[in-house]
């Protein structure tokens, strides 16, 4: 389920959200049931998108990052995870073997695989482990978390999800205030008609109007701490001590 983070220092410690019957006991079942008859079903898109990374983007086919999870109830710090995704990019390098940028290693296949948000279906295994949920806050990187503010750390009072409201209403389009706003407006009333309505405007994004992941200008979007640091909302002494913390986390 992921790694404690009870000795984790420099975050402060969370406190309770009251949840609801739904979120406690009938989520939980929702998302085994989804995610289980997701894997069963589109067993041979895995198998399709598997073939088609392994020979467009080379091995290994699956991209497997470590994000940060629900909060642990007895410490009230975040677990960290193992997220799973179809890779994206290639390993692509210059003469002096430093990976190319973003934009050239994702390339056409790349990108339509963000597009489509197909790249994000072996998250069902995660979801049917019990690490995510089908709806909730995305989950950022950890080099994002020890920059949000305990308010906005409190999104990890829910479980991570595949899809969630920041997802439907922009994704990375829109800034990382507007992002953060609207996974604490989700905890806010966590339901079964809030969840399927996003499920539906997701289905309608990914697949319809088919909108892109990217921020504008960008192949991928911008750390929240990198972020922070451009628009001079921290100095370079807060950044540095950031990210040094999530290399301690990352380190366990």
């Amino acid at each position: 389920m992921g790694t404690s983070a009870s000795d984790r220092a420099g975050l402060p410690a969370l406190e309770h959200r009251r949840k609801g019957i739904y979120e406690r006991y009938v989520k939980r079942f929702f998302d085994i049931i989804c995610s289980l008859t997701a894997i069963v079903l589109l067993s041979w898109l895995y198998l399709l998108l598997a073939v088609l990374v392994r020979v467009k983007l080379g091995s290994p086919v699956l991209f497997v990052q470590p994000r940060p999870g629900m909060v642990d109830p007895r410490t009230g710090r975040e677990r960290v995870f193992r997220m799973y995704k179809f890779r994206s990019m290639s390993d692509a390098r210059d003469e002096k073997g430093e990976l190319l940028p973003d934009e050239v290693r994702l390339g056409k296949f790349g990108k339509w695989l963000r597009a489509t948000s197909l790249d994000e279906l072996p998250e069902a295994f995660n979801i049917l482990k019990g690490d995510m949920s089908l709806i909730g806050p995305r989950p950022q990187l950890v080099r994002d978390m020890v920059f949000m503010t305990p308010k906005q750390r409190m999104r990890h009072t829910a479980k991570p999800g595949l899809s969630g409201l920041a997802q439907v209403n922009g994704r990375n389009a829109i800034d990382w205030g507007d992002k953060l706003a609207w996974d604490l407006k989700y905890i806010e009333k966590v339901s079964f008609r809030n969840d399927l309505r996003i499920i539906l405007m997701t289905v309608k994004k990914a697949f319809v109007t088919q909108e892109g992941i990217t921020a504008e200008g960008m192949a991928t979007a911008e750390d929240y701490g990198d972020d922070l640091l451009h628009a001079g909302k921290i100095d370079r002494e807060t950044y540095d001590a950031g990210q040094a913390l999530a290399r301690e986390i990352l380190r366990g």
